[in-house]
């Protein structure tokens, strides 16, 4: 802010320019207190993405050995009864997995995703996964679990036909691949804890599944058995908690809405339970909170505020998807977050925190990305719900601050896409960038309410949100394009490909000059920080300043290098800003007051063009219009008028060509007539 501010032209009057020095003044104290109030809470902000980023990409190698497992692809799972039997103070797990599944195609095997550490002789990795049985309709199975691939491969004893159900169960134990962290342990407070996090190939190295984005389990039933002093955690609703008279109790979960694999999660350690009561009648359901006991007092403090936030986003969007259930936290031992199905893990309780992996309850669980190239389906939707969070409940002003800080991360460097390339797909660090992924996904998605409207943005998420083809299903970035130009009517193809699938962003220069009769002349240029965008289209807000702390905000549509416009203005302007409230990712902006030579022909529009029923000429009120002369695309000349509102209702759809004299002299234009 404080770096842009304006260079003046000598040949202001001195009076003038003492206003200007005023306003100027102002705005660098107003600025100054913005940037010191918020840098606290930008840094912590951007240190908290940063943790939640590091969070989800701890359950997966730095390059993806596998994007969509195609020997998996057969068959469709409808349901799981998970069974695990563990002890948070040892590294290891037993379990049995039932599977029901359709067959998608007659098939002699089937293929589940499961690890297996391959390094014997490093005592570190000296257990791994050992199946010990696979069974089906009381029959034991041959299966070969194949370290490298990290698969395990059952035949069947005669074909399965394609469109029937079958149950297949797998017995399984040992200690899961620790490169990946999809399954950990540790202590707090001296207590063993142990927790899962999967996002987004880590289910495999803790139990047999088919993890790929293109397969939701329809329903899921989870039993914890543990040691009886710890409590036990998993998505969905408890249904029950049985002692077993042996020293161990078995915790059951039931979860009923879809689901992928890599959301599905458990923990244990001896948790403290409280809840909250949130929703609207009649759509209301508990928040069960599974806090370390140690932290207790503060937990319930911090997460007071998720109440505020549920409520928010149930307004925005829709009713919490999971209502029949509950939603909740549970404490883990890693910073930042994982927003696994109806029960967040927590590192911290920040509210930044607490707002994006809620807004994941909608973005990325709900509605999941449908390949990892379009993870800012997930992770730049619930970084931008933290930001109405402050939008919300902190007021505009602090929303121009969050935005700000996030804009100045994006741009500490040049390049970057939200869109990742089928190369960058494959490493985790790139899917998970903080500042790219996170961030500039943020920023895409609020230029995009930015350009529609309020209205035609909330009501296009919320029909994506309800789409029957995406709900509890998968979605790519097509479907957001498409759910947004439904509710807008407007063409979105050239914002995608500039902010989506371009790198890089703008920065811009913009002149203002006074030009007499309450107008001003505006001229807009801008570069871009990458070869790879040549120019990014935007509405542009504009902040002009009078004498008297006078303001007056335009938006104007900007398409073209060097393109001007003539605005009226109801001051004389002593000053001006660009991009006031934060809408556009750009750096180092130069907003100029000065007097600047106007290229007439530019600043004479017409529009709406092209045109259905009336075709209305825009020109300077410097300017004396005297009249137009339409002409057909043969040179037949059509129609005359001395009138600027011309009604071109009776032509034929075409193109057609239009000259307009004017005291300066004669202009000559073209339109499309629908």
């Amino acid at each position: 802010m404080l770096k842009n501010r304006k260079k003046y032209d000598k040949s202001i009057q001195f009076s003038t320019f003492g206003n200007q020095f005023l306003n100027k003044m102002n705005k660098i104290l107003l600025n100054l207190f913005l940037l010191a109030s918020f840098s606290i809470t930008a840094q912590d902000y951007l240190k908290e993405i940063n943790e939640i980023a590091e969070a989800e990409l701890k359950s997966s190698s730095s390059l993806f050995d596998i994007q969509a497992n195609p020997n998996t692809a057969n068959y469709d799972v409808i349901y799981h009864r998970l069974e695990f039997d563990v002890d948070p103070a040892e590294y290891f797990i037993s379990g049995n997995v039932t599977t029901d599944f359709i067959a998608l195609e007659n098939m002699n095997s089937i293929t589940f995703d499961l690890g297996r550490i391959t390094n014997s002789n490093n005592p570190f990795f000296s257990s791994r996964i050992t199946v010990g049985s696979v069974m089906m309709n009381n029959q034991s199975l041959p299966y070969v679990h194949n370290a490298i691939s990290k698969e395990l491969v059952i035949t069947f004893p005669a074909t399965i036909a394609s469109g029937t159900t079958n149950t297949i169960s797998v017995s399984y134990a040992g200690a899961p691949d620790t490169s990946e962290e999809g399954f950990a342990t540790d202590e707090h407070n001296g207590v063993p804890v142990l927790w899962t996090l999967s996002q987004p190939f880590g289910a495999r190295d803790w139990w047999p599944c088919k993890q790929d984005l293109n397969d939701k389990i329809d329903n899921i039933d989870v039993f914890i058995t543990a040691p009886s002093q710890y409590t036990s955690v998993a998505n969905g609703v408890q249904l029950s908690s049985i002692d077993n008279g042996d020293g161990t109790k078995t915790t059951h979960f039931q979860h009923n809405y879809p689901i992928p694999a890599y959301l599905i999660a458990i923990a244990v350690t001896n948790y403290s339970v409280f809840t909250q009561q949130a929703g609207t009648a009649p759509n209301e359901f508990p928040i069960v909170n599974y806090i370390y006991p140690e932290n207790l007092n503060s937990a319930q403090n911090s997460l007071a505020v998720t109440l505020p936030i549920m409520d928010l986003f149930e307004e925005l969007f829709e009713t919490y998807p999971y209502a029949n259930e509950k939603y909740g936290h549970a404490q883990f031992s890693w910073g930042g977050g994982m927003e696994h199905t109806t029960v967040s893990f927590m590192g911290s309780f920040g509210r930044s925190l607490i707002a994006h992996e809620l807004g994941h309850q909608w973005f990325g669980n709900k509605v999941t990305c449908g390949t990892w190239r379009d993870i800012w389906l997930n992770e730049g939707f619930a970084t931008y719900l933290s930001g109405l969070v402050v939008e919300n409940l902190d007021g505009p002003d602090n929303f121009v601050s969050w935005k700000n800080g996030v804009i100045n991360n994006i741009t500490s460097a040049n390049n970057g896409a939200v869109y990742l390339t089928e190369n960058e797909a494959l490493n985790v660090n790139r899917i998970f960038s903080s500042r790219l992924s996170y961030n500039k996904g943020a920023m895409v998605v609020h230029m995009l309410r930015w350009k529609i409207g309020d209205q035609n943005f909330f009501q296009g998420l919320k029909n994506y949100l309800a789409d029957p083809l995406l709900a509890f299903g998968y979605a790519v970035t097509d479907d957001l394009q498409m759910h947004l130009e439904a509710t807008s009517g407007m063409d979105l193809t050239e914002f995608f490909e500039d902010w989506v699938y371009g790198q890089g962003h703008p920065t811009y220069t913009v002149s203002v000059s006074n030009i007499g009769n309450n107008q001003a002349a505006v001229t807009i240029n801008q570069i871009q920080s990458h070869w790879n965008v040549n120019f990014f289209e935007m509405p542009v807000e504009i902040r002009l300043y009078g004498s008297g702390n006078q303001v007056f905000d335009v938006v104007l549509e900007h398409t073209a290098n060097g393109q001007q416009f003539i605005v009226n203005v109801p001051f004389v302007i002593t000053d001006v800003d660009f991009d006031p409230n934060r809408h556009i990712i750009s750096r180092n902006n130069n907003a100029i007051l000065g007097i600047n030579s106007i290229d007439l022909a530019a600043v004479i529009q017409l529009y709406p063009n092209p045109a259905s029923t009336e075709l209305i000429i825009q020109i300077p009120e410097t300017i004396n219009f005297e009249k137009a002369i339409i002409f057909n695309h043969l040179g037949q000349q059509i129609k005359e008028t001395n009138n600027s509102n011309i009604d071109v209702s009776a032509l034929s759809s075409g193109i057609y060509y239009i000259s307009l004299l004017t005291s300066e002299g004669t202009f000559h234009k073209k339109f499309i007539k629908n």
